[in-house]
């Protein structure tokens, strides 16, 4: 599948190793890349760390109302948005059912579920309207073998998927009602857990067995924009090893 023109790409979450790695492989590709995080010097830092033309963004993600502002900044700046890689997350955990706390499912609700919930709101028309729009999120294999101590994490991240195939569903409706063809498309990358070049000097003893590294991902979500959108649209897609 042959892109023919430059596509303005978002990368929600861009402060961390994921999302530096990922706006890197966007910007590479030849596609206008706006990474987006809520601290200012991290965001700018991260972006610099991406690499030349990568663009900062600032914006409180669990906010409809930022969300709309940022929708507001890109359009001025780029025009419609045409992929969203969203890399906002996580991890808090307890020793059973019972200790898991109301805080920890605060944290984990915010960030898993309602920041997808207002990004993808917001984006939806771009992303249906585009002839390549493409959105995706970054789920865990814990959702398929919930664990007692990680009730609250994998219950954040169900909610999550559930939502991403309503957005898959959304597109399916769309295009049906005006285009034959599906152009866009909504699918969720599964992981173990994530591991960065930092994680590994920091213990170089370890292996990672089962650990998916940035630069994968990174490079997952470039082809989401080279893979025709029905082969994509609702897909779990499993990068574990």
């Amino acid at each position: 599948m042959s892109i023919g023109r430059t596509l303005n790409v978002l990368v929600t979450g861009g402060s961390g190793p994921s999302g530096i790695a990922t706006a890197r492989a966007l910007r590479a590709a030849g596609h206008r890349v706006f990474t987006v995080g809520s601290d200012a010097a991290r965001i700018e830092a991260a972006a610099a760390e991406a690499g030349g033309g990568v663009t900062p963004l600032v914006c409180d993600l669990a906010s409809l109302a930022d969300v709309r502002a940022l929708q507001a900044t890109v359009s001025g700046l780029a025009g419609n948005v045409d992929g969203v890689i969203h890399l906002v997350g996580g991890w808090r955990g307890a020793k059973g059912i019972t200790d898991q706390s109301d805080d920890d499912w605060d944290f984990l609700e915010r960030n898993a579920v309602t920041t997808l919930r207002n990004v993808t709101r917001v984006f939806f028309d771009d992303l249906a309207a585009s002839d390549t729009g493409r959105f995706a999120m970054v789920s865990s294999t814990a959702v398929g073998a919930p664990t007692a101590g990680g009730a609250s994490y994998a219950a954040a991240k169900a909610a999550a998927e559930a939502w991403t195939l309503a957005v898959a569903d959304g597109f399916n409706r769309v295009h049906a009602e005006d285009n034959p063809e599906l152009h866009s498309a909504a699918a969720i990358f599964v992981v173990k857990a994530l591991v960065d070049p930092a994680m590994r000097a920091k213990s170089p003893e370890r292996t990672f067995p089962g650990f998916t590294d940035v630069e994968d991902l990174a490079a997952a979500a470039v082809e989401l924009f080279t893979t025709p959108a029905a082969e994509l649209n609702g897909q779990r897609l499993l990068l574990s090893r």
